[in-house]
């Protein structure tokens, strides 16, 4: 009789127990899964709400407050723009969307409005050093924001966060961004002409209303802002978007020896909504990994060990007969691996499917399956399945088939 059909005789003369195992194992499974699944969107949603909110982390000059800088917004301290090179050349983890400006007021028709120079993508792009670091443009992983697939389907793909972003991909040397509130003042509209400081410039694009600072500034090309005021190679703030999870791991620590001479600040507000959010969700994985732990593997340590038991009379007949220990250890075993992968797929399908449905209603994301998790618990499962059914196997397979037989 060979192995395999030792196991399927087994499973089908003793369909209680095996099922019992099952749905223990499966139930946790769906539980992880389920949690993990969406937790993974509640994290991405909130990154992508953070990102809507702006810079997390403020990299100034020495002597100027965050007060400062969102008030006055034009403090008159300055610092070199090669800390964006030591920045984007370092190897500090978590930096995303890094954006150095310099502002100066300047009188527009008649207006005083507030001039702020940036650099749009393509530049970083254009430079080998900074587009050598990566990452610039592109949230880290583990802190990434809704995939174009979802935003389509909740209906976040023209967030105003994408649409803010999405304008400075390029921007010309005679180009301008208005904010809303100084194009509804002085009635601005795509292709005028206008003159700040004897400069000429179109407006290539009216921004959407944000809530913010942003609204009240004219965006133009950091360097022919540079030039403008003479101020060659020189910034007043970098505004960055930094992953909360590496915030929290030292980030801005590396970022004040890296920058010794500039003052770095977080938005704490920003970063402790992400943490506290992120943290909540693994701690509530890690409690029904341990569930899995004690509940599944605790049911099938007991379900092998009663087979076991019943089965003395059975063993030692089939070891009097010749069959190796090695033999009795991978019936088992194999009855183990069944109900490990069982569960895990049966657990995986259900878990996705409960995440998908319940997922709106109670973290008010949409979520989407994660075919990754099929693996995780496969190798979760099975883990748990093999090590919980090792002991009271090898226990089998070490009888002494005389003293098996004499027992009953």
């Amino acid at each position: 009789m060979t192995t395999l059909r030792l196991v399927w005789t087994e499973m089908r003369e003793r369909p209680g127990q095996l099922l019992t195992s099952f749905v223990s194992i499966t139930l946790a499974i769906s539980v992880i899964v389920g949690i993990k699944t969406v937790a993974h969107f509640s994290e991405k949603a909130v990154a992508r709400q953070l990102d809507e909110l702006g810079a997390n982390v403020l990299i100034l000059p020495k002597g100027v407050s965050v007060t400062d800088y969102y008030t006055a917004d034009v403090h008159g301290e300055e610092m070199p723009e090669d800390y964006v090179d030591r920045i984007t050349t370092s190897a500090l983890q978590g930096v995303d969307n890094l954006s150095p400006k310099l502002t100066a007021p300047m009188q527009m028709r008649g207006h005083r409005v507030l001039l702020t120079g940036i650099l749009p993508k393509n530049e970083f792009a254009s430079k080998p050093l900074w587009a050598k670091a990566g990452g610039i443009f592109t949230r880290p992983e583990g802190c990434g924001t809704v995939s174009p697939l979802l935003a389509s389907l909740t209906g976040d793909g023209q967030s105003r966060a994408a649409v803010r972003r999405a304008v400075v991909e390029a921007l010309g040397d005679e180009e301008v961004l208005i904010g809303s509130d100084i194009a509804a003042e002085l009635d601005l509209q795509v292709g005028d002409e206008l003159s700040l400081q004897g400069h000429a410039f179109t407006v290539r694009r009216l921004l959407p209303e944000t809530g913010t600072v942003d609204d009240d500034r004219v965006f133009a090309h950091l360097h022919t802002v540079q030039r403008m005021l003479g101020k060659p190679g020189r910034i007043n703030g970098i505004e960055m978007v930094g992953c909360c999870r590496e915030i929290s791991k030292g980030l801005i620590t590396g970022l004040n020896q890296l920058l010794p001479d500039a003052r770095v600040v977080t938005i704490k507000q920003i970063v402790t909504t992400q943490s506290k959010t992120n943290s909540l969700m693994e701690k509530l994985s890690l409690i029904f990994l341990v569930i899995i732990v004690v509940v599944g593997g605790g049911g099938i340590a007991n379900y092998t060990q009663s087979n076991v038991q019943q089965r003395l009379k059975e063993i030692g007949t089939l070891m009097a007969m010749g069959m190796p220990a090695a033999t009795i250890l991978a019936v088992f075993l194999c009855k183990a691996l069944f109900v490990g992968v069982a569960g895990a797929v049966v657990g995986y399908v259900t878990g996705t499917a409960l995440a998908v449905v319940l997922g709106p209603q109670l973290a008010q994301v949409s979520v989407l399956p994660m075919a990754s998790w099929l693996g995780w618990s496969l190798l979760l499962s099975v883990g748990i399945s093999i090590l919980a059914s090792l002991v009271p196997a090898a226990r089998a397979a070490r009888l002494d088939p005389v003293i098996a037989l004499r027992e009953l």
